[in-house]
């Protein structure tokens, strides 16, 4: 699948490009657009008094409109100045490969559109959640660097095994729940299998924390005072019922803090409380005091433990700055510190992000396993040691020697050579005809092949990932299922049409066409539809045929008694032409 490039996207790593697909501007119906301009307009409306003031001037900056579906590629000629990018992706995508893109500043974009009869919210990501909630705040160079950085620290956390079956999970939910046609009886079995994981998650992980503080900033963040805020997260900022509810005093306001990270949410329903920043620059500031708590800056017994029950491809990094990737299978441990760690499979070794040549996962398919630590005895660490320590405790190229450590590891062989990092330390000692011992237990015996041992005294570092994105093939994305609209009717397209007639004629596009035929055939065949009789009732205001308006209103007002579910909906429309409040950018 091809897709339109810019300086932006041209940075993005294939295992990234994976999730892109193009956007087709075609499969958009003029319902579609209905359903996009009467949420913008009551949205901007609504939201220009109570939403950060970087809203309105963001929705002009990222050339998003009130009356069309933003087209990505125009909004990209428009985003590229401000750094960013946007690209459409097939709805949900991996919550670790979601802040990767927004650490290269890229935006992702669902392409769907919610349906009418979830005009107000959807719990499936679609281009009114992600295309008028985030991009506008991206506009504020001060939030657009906290987005970067919580993509960048983001990405690093570490998942659980648990994780991507509740992503999954929650995924096919709110298909399922977008989706006209599915029976009802799915969707209370798909509810109670989310609710089932989130109840057995057991402690939750780094991903499942930044997730949380994602939500309660990104997507449902307050600014200012808890009792003079506004709004910035693109939940609320894309949703016309949330957008009112959250400023009502059934939603608890909390001061934002670190505590968000253990506010768990749920993604089905309305918000019970949220949280205020008082300015974007507290947001990094919550952040950092978050990374601190990461296996990514702790490292450590715990970190290289996470990683292991990950079960995902994952990175330690030693004090030395040697970096090992690969899944992590087994850490052996001696008063609380790890003295040696095994890897299974592909492994790559790098410095500096940057794979080392000649350990990538060619030489190390098998997996890679070292001790860690100081030799027993020996005060100074292996890669403190000076050429003339080095010599002195025979760690020298040609002989055979055995090395013990603390924690009972022993390396025995004849050392070949030494890999030294850049300020002269030595990283990996490469031996030949090599055992290595727990005790009584061999951990590794080898003949004529070289075995390398890494040096490094601790673990300083652990994050989700590899090292060196290209030392391993990334590109394996599959989804379980995806968001299809149904077929239409001869009906369904019927009506589809009437709704392009009259958008083409509030456009100027075809004014021949006859708005009291339509509304006739509206009564007639569609007498449930409610939102292409508001928008003739505008159309009807706007050159001022008055009596035309009563009689839609009357229409309009015997949709309310059959289906009330929509009166407020019916009257938020009415109510925005008889004050003249439609927006304009």
């Amino acid at each position: 699948m091809s897709y339109e490039s810019n300086p932006v996207l041209d940075r993005l790593p294939n295992h990234l490009r994976q999730y892109i697909k193009p956007q087709d501007y075609s499969l958009y119906s003029a319902i579609d657009q209905a359903v996009w301009r009467y949420v913008m307009r009551k949205n901007v409306s609504h939201l220009k008094g109570i939403a950060h003031n970087s809203y309105l001037e963001g929705l002009r900056k990222t050339g998003i409109s009130i009356a069309h579906i933003p087209n990505m590629y125009g909004m990209n000629r428009i985003l590229k100045e401000i750094g960013w990018a946007a690209v459409a992706v097939d709805g949900f995508i991996p919550p670790s490969a979601f802040m990767e893109f927004q650490a290269y500043n890229v935006l992702v974009i669902a392409s769907e559109i919610r349906q009418l009869e979830h005009i107000e919210y959807t719990p499936a990501p679609d281009i009114i959640h992600e295309g008028a909630g985030h991009a506008p705040i991206i506009a504020n160079p001060e939030y657009a660097e906290y987005l970067r950085r919580f993509g960048e620290i983001g990405s690093k956390a570490i998942s659980n095994a648990k994780d991507f079956e509740l992503y999954e999970a929650v995924r096919r939910l709110s298909i399922f729940k977008e989706s006209v046609d599915t029976p009802l009886e799915d969707i209370n079995k798909a509810e109670e299998h989310v609710e089932e994981l989130q109840r057995t998650m057991g402690e939750p992980s780094e991903i499942a924390l930044i997730r949380n503080l994602h939500w309660w900033t990104v997507e449902y963040g307050l600014i200012g005072t808890v009792k003079n805020l506004k709004i910035y997260g693109a939940g609320l900022l894309s949703s016309i019922g949330e957008s009112v509810w959250c400023m009502t005093d059934k939603v608890k306001k909390l001061p934002y803090s670190l505590e968000a990270a253990y506010t768990p949410f749920d993604i089905t329903r309305p918000q019970p409380q949220l949280f205020v920043t008082p300015d974007f620059a507290y947001l990094n500031q919550v952040l950092e005091e978050f990374a601190d708590t990461m296996a990514l800056r702790k490292g450590g017994l715990i970190g290289i433990q996470k990683l292991i029950e990950s079960k995902e491809l994952g990175t330690i990094e030693l004090t030395t700055g040697l970096q090992i990737s690969g899944n992590f299978e087994q850490v052996i441990a001696h008063d609380g510190h790890p003295v040696y760690f095994q890897t299974k499979g592909n492994t790559a070794l790098s410095y500096r992000e940057k794979e080392l040549i000649g350990h990538g996962i060619d030489m190390h398919a098998k997996g890679f396993g070292s001790p860690l630590g100081k030799l027993k005895g020996i005060n100074i660490a292996i890669e403190h040691m000076s050429p003339r320590d080095l010599k002195a405790y025979n760690i020298y190229e040609g002989q055979t020697i055995t090395l013990e450590f603390e924690g009972d590891i022993k390396v025995s062989g004849t050392i070949l050579t030494g890999t030294r990092n850049l300020r002269g330390e030595i990283i990996l000692v490469t031996f030949t005809n090599c055992r290595v011992t727990y005790g009584n237990r061999i951990l590794y015996q080898s003949k004529n092949e070289p075995y390398h041992m890494a040096v490094g005294e601790r673990i300083v570092s652990a994050f989700n990932g590899p090292a060196d994105i290209n030392s391993f093939d990334l590109v394996a994305h599959r989804t379980s299922s995806s968001l299809k609209k149904p077929s239409l009717s001869v009906s369904q397209s019927k009506l589809v049409q009437y709704y392009e007639q009259i958008r083409h004629y509030r456009e100027g596009k075809n004014t021949t066409i006859s708005r009291h035929k339509v509304f006739e055939e509206l009564k007639l065949n569609y007498p449930d539809d409610w939102l292409l009789s508001v928008e003739l009732y505008e159309l009807a205001m706007t050159n001022n045929d008055t009596e035309f308006g009563k009689e839609i209103r009357m229409h309009l007002e015997t949709v309310k008694h059959k289906k009330p579910e929509v009166g407020h909906l019916i009257d938020k429309g009415l109510q925005l032409v008889d004050n003249n409040l439609i927006p304009k950018l």
